[in-house]
């Protein structure tokens, strides 16, 4: 279990949840999960992940029901965070 304080963006944090979307449950997941999440850092930022002073990382919430016919039963919840390792001061939302 995760938990996590919310807390606003010109406040020093670790990082910021830049996406939450469906995500289907397969084999290829991280493929799946890092294709989302670097597609929402573009529509967030308006920039690209390589070569900006962010990193991305992803944490996926199942509600798996096997007995239901549900084909996204997970949410993939995107962060960024600085690259440097250093706490984040504002928003990176363009």
């Amino acid at each position: 279990m995760v938990t996590v304080s919310v807390v606003d963006c010109a406040t020093t944090h670790a990082a910021e949840v830049y996406l939450r979307g469906p995500l289907a449950v397969n084999a290829a997941v991280a493929d799946v999960a890092n294709q989302a999440c670097a597609s929402g850092f573009s529509q967030y930022t308006g920039q690209s992940v390589d070569g900006s002073s962010f990193a991305v990382t992803y944490l996926i919430d199942s509600n798996q029901d096997r007995t239901a016919d549900n084909p996204t039963p997970s949410t993939v919840i995107c962060l960024l965070h600085a690259a440097s390792g250093q706490p984040l001061t504002r928003s990176a939302r363009r």
